[in-house]
């Protein structure tokens, strides 16, 4: 078949597409697009058209490069794989070496993100591929770093 919505690999592509749209202020080329995806620049131009067929509010063109409209709505937990281990890591490692108000919190948005993840990215939390070590001096006074935290915010 050679309509995008049957390409399994397609669907992901699509979102990333939509996400790395969402992230840049200026227009993103098919070229950078294509790039960062891996896949040919015919390849983006299809998706693209796709994504506008799909009432997307993508503007630009080939050659000039391509924006989303603002108010564009998508579920801003999408997540992929890799940005779910991202997110993982960086809340294992801040509530590891965090100081006590920062480390609970790391803990409370990892819950937040367990609970609204689909079944199967729930492995990429309860059993992360990554994880950080223990501070090697876990008696280590973290009230410090609670005062400087509350410093730079003041």
């Amino acid at each position: 078949m050679s309509s995008v919505s049957s390409c399994a690999g397609c669907v992901p592509r699509l979102l990333q597409i939509i996400q790395i749209l969402r992230r840049s202020s200026r227009p993103v080329t098919a070229r950078m697009l294509s790039e960062e995806l891996e896949v040919s620049i015919r390849t983006i131009y299809r998706d693209v058209a796709h994504l506008i067929g799909q009432r997307v509010p993508i503007s630009g063109e080939a050659g000039v490069g391509y924006i989303l409209g603002a108010g564009y709505d998508m579920p801003p937990l999408a997540l992929l794989p890799a940005e779910l281990e991202a997110i993982v890591l960086g809340l294992q490692w801040v509530a590891a070496h965090g100081e006590k108000e920062l480390s609970r919190a790391a803990l409370d948005v990892l819950a937040k993100i367990a609970a609204v993840v689909s079944p199967a990215l729930q492995p990429f939390i309860s059993i992360p591929s990554t994880a950080t070590k223990l501070p090697l001096d876990v008696s280590q006074d973290k009230d410090d770093r609670a005062s400087l935290r509350a410093a730079i915010r003041a």
